[in-house]
């Protein structure tokens, strides 16, 4: 029998998988619209087979040992810095920094990932109903904090990465901060955050990876439309 959790992660990189058309690695007039790399892949399945390693015994120990060292941690920060990163590249596009695309696209882009990665997130806690370390309740796999943290600060590094490595070092740095403060405060266990942040990853990869080709679609769209209107 498949564990829970490998089912879980498979269901998760089905839906992934099903974002992309089936036109994804063919050229159309010469050009290649989807251009996939190792760096896009790596990243997001290495973090969700961490997340079934982890899972279980070793992020119970670890969050027993978490617990009896700093039993008093409490913050709301993990409320509020998962949107920091996301915050940060529209903030610069509108100063007119250039990333890799302008406002606009950079707002659909925002808007595509923080949703396709949470619908993932919240559709595997109800299909899992893993109870959280406090027991609060039973939403504890995959951390949602986690995915919207590890999402924004890929649109920070698809967008300004190339300017400078700093940009991603902050994106990233923000996202695991905030992944640590869920598990300092009891939250959720090291597996949540590491499948939260390949879900986070994988999803804003798959919409970046697919933008291409969705404005071609679009301007297809578009261009029928005024030929009908003529």
């Amino acid at each position: 029998m498949i564990p829970k959790f490998t089912k879980a992660y498979l269901i998760c990189l089905f839906l992934c998988l099903q974002i992309l058309p089936r036109s994804a690695f063919a050229q159309e007039d010469s050009t290649k619209l989807w251009k996939v790399t190792a760096g896009d892949i790596i990243p997001p399945v290495s973090l969700g087979l961490a997340s079934l390693i982890v899972q279980g015994k070793i992020s119970r120990n670890l969050q027993e040992h978490v617990v009896s060292k700093y039993p008093n941690y409490h913050t709301h920060l993990d409320d509020y810095l998962p949107y920091a990163p996301g915050v940060v590249s529209l903030g610069l596009a509108s100063a007119g920094v250039k990333g890799k695309h302008k406002l606009g696209d950079q707002v659909i882009l925002a808007l595509l990932s923080n949703i396709i990665a949470q619908g993932v997130t919240q559709s595997l806690k109800r299909i899992v109903r893993y109870e959280r370390p406090n027991g609060e309740d039973n939403h504890s796999f995959p951390s949602g904090h986690a995915t919207t943290a590890f999402t924004n600060a890929t649109i920070l590094h698809e967008e300004y990465g190339q300017r400078s490595v700093l940009y991603s070092i902050g994106g990233y740095g923000t996202a695991t901060a905030v992944g640590t403060m869920r598990v300092l405060g009891n939250h959720h266990w090291l597996a949540d955050v590491l499948m939260g942040a390949g879900i986070g990853i994988g999803a804003t990869k798959v919409v970046y990876i697919s933008y291409p080709w969705l404005q071609q679609q679009a301007r297809r769209i578009k261009a029928g439309r005024h030929s009908e209107k003529n």
